[in-house]
């Protein structure tokens, strides 16, 4: 399976979760690809709308283009939604972070394991706030 197979079928076991919930989510096709900012998963319900980008990764710290974090942040104002990245470290659950508490290198942001464990949210206490 290709990498780009796998990060959709990511996105998609997201997608379910979300759905599972009584929220309405989906994947925006031309993520990435298109000129105008795009997140990977809009998600909402009667009271709240989030723009997320999500990655998943076997190493202990996870990249994030400024670019893409950028974008993310633009799509999220003018959609009115809150903007989150979403990170699964290998073998383990989803964790949220809030756009806002990203860790910036020289470069890009970072989001580490540990901040991620510590700091960030389970898919349960996001969408229960």
């Amino acid at each position: 399976m290709s990498k780009k197979s796998q990060g959709i079928s990511y996105e998609r076991e997201l997608i379910h979760l979300f759905w599972d919930e009584d929220w309405a989510a989906f994947r925006a096709a031309g993520s990435g690809a298109m000129k105008y900012p795009c997140p990977d998963i809009i998600a909402g319900n009667a009271r709240r709308k989030l723009s997320l980008e999500v990655k998943k990764t076997k190493k202990d710290r996870k990249y994030f283009k400024s670019d893409e974090v950028a974008a993310l942040d633009e799509f999220s104002s003018r959609f009115g939604a809150e903007s989150w990245v979403g990170v699964r470290f290998h073998r383990g659950s989803w964790h949220f972070i809030p756009i806002h508490d990203l860790e910036e290198t020289p470069k890009n942001y970072v989001v580490s394991k540990e901040h991620a464990e510590r700091a960030g949210l389970s898919f349960e206490d996001l969408i229960s706030l």
